[in-house]
């Protein structure tokens, strides 16, 4: 394939809800660009970009996928995105490197909520966008609708470059109001025939001429004054005022199109060659020490690695653009994250799964690369001699938790590195072993994601696992003071052991006065791992207990506080203070002091009323407002306390505490509720005692387990 330099690239992001059209879109492009002879189809099963199993199984994309065609003297690489939430990893990766947004609307649905969510996505990286009306063939089109919604949703920036003559199984007119023609398809789209606008649409395609000329102008000023004193401006000085405003995120065009029956396809592509931005013409890319990378091809070489794949029998497949210099294979790069020298053995142009060889790519060009060593998603690498970082893309936060166990004995290993594989594909993927709950706790976006993430560890990596509701990790505290003592004496002949402690456990509270009626020598605050503080104070007198015993004593506690007496879990906010005790000159030892602390703190925890927390969380919620009734019911039927409700863009933010026990399947349920027109986020808030019926079952259940263990 030929080699394209910096200014006749151009990235885009195809974007939209679920069902929008995007990857139907994507074949009419390849199509009729002669990159393939036919069309696939969803229905078929052999679509280009959505070719993995999983995809053509559920007949809807999961994963984003890279592919790439020349049009004209331009090539245009297209990565085809997920239009669910839970695959938002997916879109904010695709954004991260593409020049241009292509928003694709259903005109039968309108503006659904996976298109306002993903639009905040496009804000948030300023990416110049343009809306395409899909689907205009079928019944239910509302063009009018649909133009409204978006320009109600997004800002009446969103501009009308086209309409339909008429929509529906008719479509096959549109009207074109930049460069005042209107196209006229066959059966099978296509090529349009180019043809004077009829006397009965004039009027209509005039005043929105006019509408599309006041917006440019009113985003330029030189425009502005052009239009002032001439009353109108030429197509090629609209080109450029759109070129400029969507650049700086400020003008949005609409098209219509038929992805399906490949009607309009031609007209937005030669549109993205023509006016949308180069990767030259973008911004600076940001670097982390606080300089700027302008895409500049006689630049420092330097890549970004924005997607991992990892295919069987291959290994990673590591997709990466070129923001600056030239890359050939062969050359070594410096990887500027983990300081590994990386050499590119191999580039890539990709068509779906499909690898095209290419033996150079240059500044703006978007290609892969196998087997690099030590490289991950946000990897920057540069050449040698220019150390470059650039800024890693911030992935959302896990809002669903599960247990995961395989259902095997012996397949842990394998299930542990079938769970690195997937984090390494998926930024939003995350695990841990937890060895607090003792469980493998596996982290995802959402439902829907959790189910993709089962079929790849079953099918893939043959694995049978099963999902459980994670254990809630509690805290135990104390109400009041307490005190206790313990003698620990053992003799089994020769030395034995000795140690008597004598100590006072109170709740701990920030600024509280030193501990009362006791003579404080010295004071140790320990911030817990697990959140909260221990307090652990010497009070001593007369040389009672040797000083020597004192960090004995203490690793005593701290055992017993990694286990708490009350249901095993981890306690938290407690004062100790150590102020008598008694001592053997020969048989005192750290174990004995150790075990005499433990057994003193276990038995004053017991008599300082103890307490059982809870994980609390705040819950926001973003929902259309004909659902907030629904959603804040629900909320309070999880035992959750709605603290306030706010507008916030076209959502309402319901904003609620919610115990973590439970918010088990929350995502599941709220998709359910809201006909998946709601998203949420899960923030820890703080701990709070839980009433004393749960308490009791635990403490009970714990006891059961302990003698069983016993």
């Amino acid at each position: 394939m030929a080699i394209y330099d910096s200014t006749h690239v151009k990235n885009i992001a195809l974007l939209g809800h679920a069902g929008s059209g995007k990857t139907t879109l994507a074949e009419s492009m390849l199509f009729d660009a002669g990159v393939t002879k036919r069309r696939g189809s969803i229905a078929a099963k052999n679509t280009v970009s959505d070719y993995h199993e999983l995809e053509t199984e559920r007949q809807s994309s999961v994963f984003s996928s890279l592919l790439h065609t020349p049009w004209k003297d331009y090539k245009i690489n297209i990565i085809d995105t997920p239009g669910y939430d839970d695959f938002a990893g997916e879109v904010i990766s695709a954004l991260r490197v593409a020049d241009t947004g292509v928003m694709v609307l259903n005109a039968a649905m309108g503006v659904e909520v996976g298109t306002d969510i993903i639009w905040e996505y496009t804000d948030t990286f300023k990416t110049p966008t343009i809306f395409v009306v899909n689907q205009l063939d079928k019944d239910e089109a509302d063009f009018d609708r649909t133009l409204q919604a978006a320009k109600t949703h997004f800002g009446n920036n969103v501009v009308a470059v086209q309409y339909p003559v008429q929509t529906g199984t008719s479509f096959n007119s549109i009207i074109d109001v930049l460069n005042m023609i209107m196209y006229k398809f066959g059966p099978e789209g296509g090529k349009p025939e180019k043809l004077q606008i009829p006397d009965s649409e004039k009027e209509r395609a005039e005043q929105l001429h006019k509408e599309l000329i006041e917006t440019i102008a009113s985003n330029d000023e030189g425009l502005m004054e052009k239009y002032f004193d001439q009353g109108e401006l030429t197509e090629d000085e609209m080109k450029a005022g759109l070129h400029t405003s969507m650049i700086r995120h400020d003008i949005f065009p609409l098209f219509c199109a038929s992805a399906e029956k490949n009607m309009g396809i031609g007209r937005i592509m030669s549109f993205i060659d023509y006016v949308c931005p180069a990767p030259t013409e973008m911004p600076p890319q940001k670097t982390t020490s606080g300089g700027e990378l302008p895409c500049d091809a006689n630049g420092p070489a330097c890549i970004f690695i924005f997607k991992t794949i990892i295919e069987p029998h291959i290994g990673e497949l590591s997709l990466f653009k070129v923001y600056s210099g030239s890359i050939k294979t062969g050359c070594e790069l410096i990887n500027e994250n983990t300081g590994v020298i990386e050499k590119i053995n191999q580039l890539f142009l990709l068509e779906g799964h499909n690898r095209v060889a290419v033996q150079e790519l240059v500044a703006g060009d978007i290609g892969a690369t196998i087997k690099l060593r030590s490289t991950h998603v946000n990897n920057t690498l540069h050449e040698k001699g220019n150390p470059i970082e650039l800024y890693p893309i911030i992935f959302p936060k896990p809002n669903v938790t599960v247990a995961i166990s395989s259902l095997n004995k012996g397949d842990e290993e394998k299930l542990s590195q079938a769970l690195h594989t997937l984090q390494e594909e998926d930024a939003t993927v995350l695990f841990e072993v937890s060895p607090e709950i003792k469980q493998t706790l596996l982290h995802c976006q959402g439902e829907l994601h959790l189910k993709v993430l089962q079929w790849k560890i079953e099918h893939i990596h043959n694995l049978s696992v099963k999902f459980e509701k994670p254990k809630i990790p509690y805290r135990e505290t104390i109400g009041r003071m307490a005190e206790s003592s313990y003698r620990h004496k053992k003799q089994s002949g020769g030395s034995g052991q000795f140690g008597e402690v004598y100590m006072r456990i109170e709740p701990w509270i920030e600024g509280m006065p030193n501990p009362a009626g006791l003579n404080l020598r010295s004071k140790e605050e320990i911030d817990l791992d697990w959140g909260g503080k221990l307090v652990f104070c010497n009070c001593i007198v007369g040389g009672a207990i040797d000083t020597r015993f004192l960090p004995s004593i203490l690793k005593g506690v701290m055992e017993k506080m990694q286990n708490g007496p009350l249901t095993g879990c981890y306690v938290r906010d407690v004062r100790v203070s150590v102020y008598d005790g008694k001592m053997h000159d020969v048989d005192s030892n750290d174990i004995s002091f150790k075990i005499a602390g433990l057994h003193a703190f276990r038995q004053a925890f017991i008599e300082a009323d103890p307490q059982l927390l809870e994980p609390i969380y705040t819950v926001e919620v973003y929902c259309a407002d004909d659902v907030v009734g629904a959603v804040m019911g629900d909320l309070q039927t999880r035992m959750g306390v709605v603290e306030g409700m706010e507008a916030e863009g076209h959502f309402e933010k319901i904003t609620a505490k919610v115990p973590l026990s439970q918010m088990h399947q929350y995502s599941s349920s709220l998709r359910s509720l809201t006909q998946g027109r709601a998203r949420f986020n899960l923030y820890f808030d703080s701990y709070a005692p839980v009433s004393a019926d749960v308490q009791r079952k635990l403490t009970e259940a714990y006891s059961k387990h302990e003698v069983m263990q016993d």
